[in-house]
């Protein structure tokens, strides 16, 4: 099917695609579903899926982002050229060692004033100890419905279920409780910490009870002994404690104490 590409046509294109980005923004689903072609074939090469229109509301649903201020950033503005349009974007991912996230394009292209089809490409990037950019190899195709902002909102949800319930405290946590507990699957959970995050689902968990420990240490009215403190913290092995110490802070308990001893007369 030939469509209006035309220089004329480029003015009402990007409205169209403007309107569509201010939906997603502000999180209103009706907004962005009325905006869809009756005809629209979305293509996720992330899933490699191709949704329609009765498929995208579900899908759009659980795209969006929580609350304002999620973590997306557009990359460029909004490129138009005739009936089609290229946005950028990247999508930050919570709860790794470093900067996690999805550089994402769309190509959008519009016919009779609706969105017709969008082609969605991602990549994931993570950041390394000195700062700079690397890609990743791209994590097995998921097979779970989790597109790269769906993967965003799931990160933070666990992550904000970390720091509220704190089920970290528990020594013996294990994937199934996490799971019961946030309301995504062993696999969804699995799949965000190992392909994305890159981290085992322990690891994970040892990161947030160190996180807590090292608060513990900072209170200048903490007496207790580190090793007591490990415990409490939800460690039950204090050599898997002490490994994730060094690795986190490049220094043993002891010297890390004494550290904070010495700012502390300073």
């Amino acid at each position: 099917m030939t469509l209006p590409d035309t220089p004329e046509q480029t003015p009402l294109t990007a409205d169209t695609v403007l309107r569509y980005h201010l939906c997603w923004k502000h999180r209103d689903l009706d907004g962005v579903m009325a905006l869809y072609h009756p005809d629209i074939q979305y293509h996720d090469f992330f899933q490699n899926r191709v949704l329609g229109f009765d498929e995208l509301r579900d899908y759009v649903r659980a795209s969006l982002p929580h609350a304002a201020g999620e973590d997306i950033v557009h990359s460029d503005r909004i490129r138009v050229d005739g009936c089609t349009a290229f946005i950028q974007y990247q999508v930050t991912v919570q709860g790794g060692d470093g900067l996690v996230a999805f550089q994402s394009s769309e190509a959008i292209t519009v016919k009779d004033g609706l969105i017709w089809r969008i082609n969605e490409y991602a990549t994931l990037v993570r950041r390394n100890a000195k700062g700079s950019d690397r890609s990743s190899p791209r994590p097995a195709t998921s097979r779970l419905g989790l597109s790269p902002r769906q993967l965003s909102t799931m990160a933070q949800d666990l992550e904000h279920y970390f720091q509220r319930q704190r089920p970290y405290l528990d020594p013996e946590l294990d994937l199934q409780q996490v799971a019961e507990a946030s309301g995504y699957s062993r696999n969804q959970i699995s799949y965000l910490l190992n392909q994305v995050l890159g981290q085992s689902f322990y690891r994970y968990v040892n990161q947030a009870r160190l996180q807590h420990l090292l608060a513990s240490l900072d209170d200048s009215c903490t007496r207790m002994p580190v090793d007591d403190l490990a415990f409490a913290a939800g460690f039950n092995s204090l050599s898997a404690f002490y490994k994730c110490f060094r690795e986190h802070t490049g220094l043993s308990p002891k010297a890390y104490v004494k550290q904070i001893s010495l700012r502390a007369r300073t």
